[in-house]
């Protein structure tokens, strides 16, 4: 039995070793260029001119075919993606999901909506690679990938711009009028709803301490941390020295948003993925 695993470039993740995988792009479009969230975007270029672009900007999800594409001739596919209060691309891939298994009996689809982005996207699709590489069967995986996204993973995340979640509908423009003001970060948490900010706070160093408080607040208790950033690895470097201070056994890696993330994130963001 041929097994994949797909998910959408919210994740930040563009390969995974062990099991044949895809990461399906999102794309960013303005008035002037789009996007396309490959290995081939330059995510810096993308930042800096988004940074001065003034003109309106939003975002696409796959569609249906892009998902389908992405299924290729597989037997098994289990598929992850980005919250589906905040984007279309769950719906496209159980639209995919139907069509696939209708006109090829026998093979299984499973789409898990992420409730989340980024660095818990990767939580989870890390989590399915085990699942399938211990031998599970179908049915068990999907329980286990399912139970392990409700009891035992978590996204927290600082903005220090709220701008494109507002003008995208993500956020209030009130929200996003707050964090513009200088020195204020927004923290808070991902759910169901979407977006949950929870903090405004006066520089980065109280940020930091906010996230942490947010993550115990969440159950965490120094287990597996994964911190992505747009272009603000001093931060993510800070947030990890403090975790360490407190849990010095915990396991933490650093990495960077991809382009989607570095989109909604902006400049100076960090997303925090942990297991509670």
């Amino acid at each position: 039995m041929k097994v994949k695993i797909i998910t959408d470039s919210a994740s930040n993740m563009m390969t995974l070793d062990g099991i044949p995988f895809t990461s399906v792009p999102l794309r960013i479009v303005t008035e002037e260029k789009e996007y396309i969230d490959h290995t081939g975007l330059d995510v810096h270029q993308m930042v800096q001119e988004l940074h001065s672009y003034t003109g309106r900007s939003q975002t696409a999800c796959p569609g249906m075919g892009d998902w389908l594409q992405a299924f290729e001739d597989y037997d098994i596919i289990f598929c992850v993606t980005i919250i589906s209060r905040l984007s279309g691309s769950y719906n496209a891939a159980m639209a995919a999901k139907m069509e696939y298994e209708e006109e090829n009996p026998g093979k299984k689809v499973f789409v898990l909506d992420s409730y989340s982005a980024g660095p818990e996207m990767k939580l989870l699709l890390y989590k399915l690679n085990e699942l399938i590489q211990s031998g599970k069967d179908f049915d068990t995986i999907c329980k286990e990938i399912q139970e392990y996204k409700n009891q035992h993973t978590s996204l927290v995340f600082s903005l220090q711009s709220l701008r494109n979640l507002a003008n995208n509908g993500r956020v209030s423009p009130a929200a996003a009028k707050i964090c513009g003001i200088v020195g204020i970060r927004v923290v808070g948490d991902v759910n169901e709803e979407g977006l949950h900010p929870t903090d405004k706070c006066r520089g980065e160093k109280k940020a930091i301490s906010e996230l942490l408080r947010n993550m115990k607040r969440l159950g965490y208790h120094g287990n597996k941390v994964l911190i992505d950033h747009c272009y603000n690895e001093n931060g993510a470097e800070q947030l990890k020295n403090l975790i360490r201070k407190e849990y010095p056994q915990a396991e933490i890696s650093i990495d960077k948003t991809r382009g989607l993330c570095s989109f909604y994130a902006e400049k100076g963001g960090i997303m925090v993925g942990f297991e509670r």
